[in-house]
């Protein structure tokens, strides 16, 4: 592995597992924290069983490819293990979200909070900032950070 991948797998790693020990002690549920994310910043799901999922751990190391790309269309990454979550988090994840606890999903969700892309197997970056960068919103931002 280059060391610019990876260093790209420990910043990302290392957020995962930020992610995790800050959610864990907020208390708070995960509707309310997507919640507080809308308008602020695009949210990308990764949704397994457990944290060893072969598909899970293939879309980290796909993701620690492109830290850049992630921080430039303002994405953050959630890591959601099922065997971790509270009742009413599975219920969230499987009825509102439509999220099943039997394997891997990724759900990209807007800033506005809406379901933008739903996959049930690991995505490129570049895949996924085509989905981004297509979104009106993507493009407004795209436009304003040009020099004039």
């Amino acid at each position: 592995m280059c060391p610019s991948a990876l260093r790209g797998l420990l910043v990302l790693s290392g957020f995962f597992l930020w992610s995790t020990v800050v959610n864990a002690q907020s208390g708070g549920s995960l509707a309310a924290s997507l919640k507080a994310s809308r308008w602020q910043k695009r949210v990308l799901l990764l949704c397994a069983p457990t944290s060893d999922n072969a598909a899970l751990r293939r879309q980290r190391q796909l993701l620690a490819t492109d830290p850049p790309g992630l921080e430039a269309r303002e994405l953050l990454v959630r890591e959601v293990l099922f065997t971790a979550l509270s009742a009413a988090d599975r219920n969230y994840l499987t009825e509102t979200l439509r999220v099943s606890p039997t394997g891997f999903t990724l759900v990209l969700l807007g800033k506005d909070g809406g379901s933008k892309r739903r996959e049930t197997e690991p995505v490129t970056p570049s895949s996924l900032f085509t989905t981004i960068d297509a979104m009106p919103m993507r493009q407004r931002e795209m436009q304003g950070s040009k020099p004039r």
